[in-house]
C-alpha cells in the first residue's frame, strides 16, 4: 500500500528516500513541493528526475484530509470540517485579524478529558489523529486560502487548540510540529506555534525535550477543589505538580511564560476572592492570563460572566502585575469559537450526556 508522505517529517522522509534508493536532499526537496508550494501531484515536481517522480507514483501518495463542509462567519472567521475516515471527522478554524492569521487545529477526533465547559468534551472519544490529519489541515487551509508558496503567508500563527489533547497523542503531534517549523515545509517560528494542554504533565516535560514551541495551559481554576470537577485530569496531575511542570518548560520555552487560559462561568470561578486566590496561585510562575468568555452549547449547564464580573476579575490580576487579555469570542454564529467545536466523532467511550452539578462547598 502506498505510504502517505503527509506523514513525514524531515528525518522520517530522508529515511524513505534512502529505502527507495534517493540521496537524501531529494527529502529536502519533497518537504518543499509538499508543504511550501501545496503541490501533491508528483508529476508537477519539475526538480525531480522523472524517473523518481515514477518511483514515487508507485509508492507513495500526498493525501491530506478531505473537506467535508465549509463555514464562513459574519467576521470573516472561517471553518472547515475534514473528514478522517470511520465516520469522524474534525474542524479547523481560521481567525483573521488586522496583524496575523491564526489557525486552530484538532489533534484528535474527539477528547477523553471530558471538561465539563468544552463542547468537544461531551461529543466522546474515538481516536489519535495521524500526523498527516493533523498537518494536512494546515495543507488545506492554505489551498482554501489561496496560498500558493509565493509572497507573504495567510497564515502566520498556528495553535493546538482545536479537537483532543495534544499531549495524549505526542508522538504525531511532535511529527506535525517538526513540519511546521521546518524552513523546507511552513518555516514557522517557535514563538508563532502554541500548544495548548489541559494539564498532562508528563507531557509538558516530553514536549521541552522533544519540541519546546509556546505552551498555554487551561487552568480555568485557582484551587485543586473546582478544578477537579471542570477539568477532571487535574485529579491525575493536581494544580502543584502542573505548576512545578510549567517552571520547568520556562527554561527551554521559546517565551518566558506560560499563558494560563481561564474560561469565564458565571458564578462558579469569577468572582474577586476567586482572582486573588488565583494571584497566589500563579505568583512564582512567569506567565500571561487569557480570558475566556465562555462560549455557550445545549445543555451545557453553565452561563458567560458578564463583561463588568470579567473586568472586575481582570483589574485583580493586573493589579498584582499579571498580564492580562480577554479573548474576543470569533466564529460563534458558526459555532466556531473556543470551546464549540464538536466536528463528528464516533464515540468509543460511549459517554453520555450529562448536566453539570457543582456542590456549593467546591466553589
Amino acid at each position: 500500500m502506498p505510504v502517505n508522505l503527509l506523514d513525514y517529517d524531515l528525518a522520517r522522509l530522508t529515511a524513505f528516500c534512502k529505502e527507495i534508493g534517493e540521496k537524501p536532499f531529494r527529502a529536502r526537496q519533497l518537504l518543499r513541493w509538499m508543504h511550501h508550494f501545496g503541490e501533491s501531484d508528483f508529476a508537477k515536481m519539475s526538480d525531480l528526475a522523472k524517473s523518481l517522480r515514477v518511483k514515487l507514483a508507485a509508492t507513495a501518495v500526498i493525501e491530506p484530509p478531505k473537506v467535508k463542509s465549509a463555514s464562513v462567519s459574519a467576521d470573516g472567521t472561517r471553518k472547515w470540517l475534514l473528514e478522517v475516515g470511520s465516520g469522524n471527522a474534525v474542524d479547523a478554524v481560521f481567525i483573521p485579524e488586522a496583524e496575523r492569521g491564526t489557525l486552530c487545529i484538532s489533534t484528535q477526533a474527539g477528547c477523553a478529558l471530558e471538561c465539563t465547559f468544552c463542547s468537544t468534551g461531551r461529543q466522546g472519544f474515538n481516536r489519535n489523529l495521524t500526523t498527516a490529519e493533523i498537518i494536512g489541515q494546515l495543507w488545506w487551509a492554505n489551498k482554501a486560502l489561496g496560498y500558493d508558496g509565493r509572497g507573504e503567508r495567510v497564515i502566520s500563527n498556528v495553535v493546538l487548540m482545536g479537537m483532543g489533547e495534544p499531549l495524549l497523542n505526542f508522538d504525531n503531534v511532535v511529527g506535525a510540529l517538526h513540519l511546521m517549523l521546518d524552513d523546507n515545509a511552513y518555516g514557522l517560528s517557535r514563538r508563532r506555534v502554541t500548544l495548548s494542554t489541559s494539564g498532562v504533565v508528563p507531557g509538558i516535560d516530553r514536549l521541552s525535550k522533544a519540541c519546546p514551541v509556546a505552551l498555554a495551559v487551561s487552568l480555568h481554576a485557582p484551587n485543586d477543589s473546582l478544578r477537579d470537577i471542570l477539568v477532571p485530569i487535574n485529579k491525575k496531575y493536581p494544580l502543584r505538580e502542573l505548576l512545578a511542570a510549567c517552571q520547568r518548560y520556562i527554561d527551554v520555552a521559546p517565551r518566558d511564560f506560560v499563558t494560563f487560559e481561564y474560561v469565564m462561568l458565571e458564578g462558579v470561578n469569577d468572582s474577586v476572592a476567586q482572582a486573588r486566590q488565583l494571584v497566589d496561585l500563579v505568583k512564582d510562575v512567569p506567565c500571561k492570563f487569557n480570558l475566556i468568555p465562555f462560549n455557550s452549547f445545549p445543555d451545557s449547564g453553565y452561563q458567560r460572566s458578564t463583561p463588568e464580573v470579567i473586568s472586575r476579575f481582570r483589574d485583580v490580576l493586573t493589579q498584582a502585575g499579571i498580564v492580562v487579555t480577554t479573548r474576543k469570542t470569533r466564529g460563534d454564529d458558526i459555532d466556531a469559537a473556543c470551546g464549540q467545536l464538536v466536528g463528528q466523532v464516533q464515540d468509543r467511550t460511549k459517554r453520555k450526556s450529562r448536566k453539570v452539578t457543582l456542590m456549593e462547598n467546591s466553589l
